[in-house]
């Protein structure tokens, strides 16, 4: 992290009687390699202004639900400020040398120990009465993109989308052929013709890569405090890899979301949520029966029909039989009279 970024965080946590020159100073002097004590030579004095800042992060792991262990390396300086004035209404901040922090965390029981094993180079910490995971999911909105480096591995596939650059053609396009990205000179400018996956997840960041990315103000990383561990102090606990990333614990919780709301459609499990397409469902059922009645009733409806033309026609047929026999019973009568 840049020296101002340092200075910066370390005025913000020297004890009050303190001044921001002599904070500065016993850093420094802090950092310099300790020299070897001879065997029988007295105990150094600890500085007063040390004691109270101990004393200080004392207190403020005693006095806050969570205490929360970040990394800061390779934040600028502008955006580690930033981000600290956006944290500034829920929590304290913290950022000394690790050998501070130890001995705060010496004069705690022992329950907080483990997490001296957390504590490296550019961590600060972060005090407050929220959840621990609350506060992360809070470091989580505010992160910047940030360039690519060399050596990086891809956080996911970065992908090169068709379209107009601005980029004036030249060895640019050489650069791009290079790496199998088809493009065309159009306006002038240089145009990419079809969608490429330059570095795919998990594969390492070239120059080569690097080069084409910041031509196109590609930024497939980014950058803000990275939660490392969290101390819960009402539950004495201590929890590790409190990341959370809140666009995909969304798309997560959607896809469950759907899936259980289908199954409780499908048993008929009635809320608030299921209620409108178990009524949907109910509604198309009961279309589709009055549909199947209906076809039923018309066909027995025809069927009906036929049989009452047939019966009578037979009735008509039956009619015309008693005619020709009374008109044969009538021709007989008339020929016995003319004898």
């Amino acid at each position: 992290m840049e020296e101002e970024v340092k200075e910066d965080a370390q005025e913000e946590t020297k004890v009050e009687e303190a001044s921001a020159d002599k904070v500065k100073e016993e850093t420094e002097e802090e950092s310099k390699p300790e020299k070897k004590k001879k065997a029988n030579a007295p105990e150094a004095h600890v500085n007063p202004s040390k004691k109270k800042l101990v004393k200080t992060l004392v207190n403020l792991i005693k006095e806050n639900k969570s205490f929360v262990v970040v990394s800061v390396k390779n934040i600028p300086g502008k955006q580690f400020q930033e981000i600290k004035k956006v944290l500034s209404e829920k929590v304290k901040l913290k950022y000394v040398k690790k050998s501070i922090i130890y001995r705060a965390i010496d004069e705690i029981d022992g329950e907080l120990t483990p997490m001296k094993e957390h504590i490296k180079e550019d961590v600060a910490l972060l005090f407050s009465d929220a959840d621990a995971f609350e506060l992360s999911g809070m470091m989580a909105n505010f992160k910047s993109p940030a360039k690519a480096k060399v050596g990086q591995e891809a956080p996911e596939n970065i992908v090169i989308e068709p379209g107009p650059t601005e980029i004036l053609p030249g060895p640019a396009v050489g650069e791009f052929s290079v790496l199998g990205i088809k493009v065309a000179v159009e306006d002038g400018k240089i145009a990419i013709k079809t969608k490429k996956v330059l570095v795919k997840k998990g594969e390492k960041i070239t120059a080569q890569h690097t080069a084409i990315m910041d031509k196109l103000d590609i930024k497939p990383f980014k950058i803000g405090f990275e939660p490392i561990a969290a101390y819960d102090r009402e539950e004495k606990k201590i929890y590790v890899g409190i990341k959370v990333d809140k666009e995909a614990t969304l798309e997560e919780l959607k896809t469950s979301f759907a899936k259980a709301l289908g199954f409780a459609v499908n048993i008929c499990y009635v809320n608030k949520d299921t209620l409108p397409f178990i009524l949907g469902k109910a509604a198309a059922h009961e279309a589709a029966l009055s549909k199947i009645i209906e076809e039923k009733g018309g066909a027995s409806g025809e069927k009906k029909d036929e049989e009452k033309v047939e019966e009578t026609k037979a009735e008509e047929a039956k009619e015309e039989v008693v005619e020709e026999k009374k008109d044969d019973a009538g021709e007989k009568k008339d020929e016995g009279e003319g004898k």
